[in-house]
């Protein structure tokens, strides 16, 4: 395998980067701040729910990766004699060393412990002893594979919780349920009738691959089909959404029910719980690393 490495300015890197993969057969391309690290490095993303500070950096290095050696001169060599492609500059062509990708990739993947007795392992590890409740989840073929803080926090609240799924008619809703870790989580403590719904049909297929893969039963599908009351109410997003969704979560709310958010930042504690005054409390049940979970109760329904 050949590493092709690029210098562009902003107004290339799309250009650039879509006929490499279109016309010149490249096996992918990474964009990275060809300043990182200097006094003139940029900040490109900025943080969950606010808009990014611009658009692109203003130099970027492009590392695309070929099949051979071959592929990858020819496909410099075009790029070059393009006359919409001034600015752009080879800042090497060198090949790679043969690895098993697949074991190296695995190796940076280690079991997530929750609680004691309670861990997600990924399907190559064995799961560690002691480990009661397990979830099998492999990074990569999903949204969401429990090393974030928010997913950590709200599989802890899950496990101390269980109470909450132990009637035998108590409905959970994982609300954005992308590889449906929440819903899962939810079964293994006991849960029978569960929800796990999202926008994307992609996360809805994961979440009925690795419900399978994990032997659990849940019903997964679009936003839509989340219908009538729950006992619980889980939705790990970002805080813009859980604002705009506060009327819809909350009318999913049974009397008594529980609402647990995350995907929010300690700043963002007193904006949520104004978004939710209208139907609840909320407050600040566990912190990690900049981010809260939040939790409120539903009262009687009017």
């Amino acid at each position: 395998m050949f590493e092709l490495v690029l210098r562009a300015p902003q107004a290339l890197v799309e250009p650039v980067s879509d006929a490499l993969i279109d016309e010149f057969d490249a096996l992918s391309v990474s964009v990275e701040d060809a300043d990182a690290g200097s006094d003139s490095e940029q900040a490109l993303f900025g943080e969950p729910g606010l808009p990014a500070p611009a658009g692109g950096w203003q130099r970027s290095t492009l590392n695309v990766l070929f099949i051979d050696e071959a592929h990858a001169t020819a496909a410099a060599t075009r790029l070059l004699a393009q006359a919409w492609s001034k600015g752009l500059h080879v800042q090497a062509l060198r090949a790679l060393p043969e690895q098993d990708w697949v074991r190296l990739t695995q190796s940076q993947f280690a079991p997530v412990q929750i609680t004691p007795d309670f861990w997600i392992v990924p399907s190559w590890h064995e799961p560690p002893a002691g480990a009661a409740r397990v979830i099998r989840l492999d990074p990569g073929m999903a949204f969401g594979t429990g090393t974030h803080p928010t997913t950590r926090m709200c599989l802890s609240w899950i496990a101390a919780h269980a109470e909450h799924w132990a009637a035998p008619a108590s409905r959970v809703l994982d609300y954005g349920c992308g590889s449906g870790i929440l819903a899962i989580g939810a079964a293994l403590f006991g849960a029978t009738t569960i929800d796990a719904v999202d926008i994307d049909p992609a996360a809805v297929g994961a979440t009925q691959a690795n419900a399978a893969a994990n032997s659990v039963r849940l019903h997964a599908g679009l936003p839509e089909q989340a219908q009538g009351h729950y006992a619980v109410v889980l939705a790990n997003i970002l805080a813009t959404p859980l604002k705009l969704l506060a009327p819809l979560l909350c009318d999913r709310l049974q009397p008594g029910g529980q609402l647990v958010l995350a995907g929010i930042l300690e700043r963002q504690a007193d904006e949520i719980k104004a978004a939710y005054t209208p139907w609840l409390a909320l407050q600040v049940s566990d912190t990690r690393d900049g981010w809260i979970l939040m939790t409120g109760e539903r009262g009687a329904l009017s």
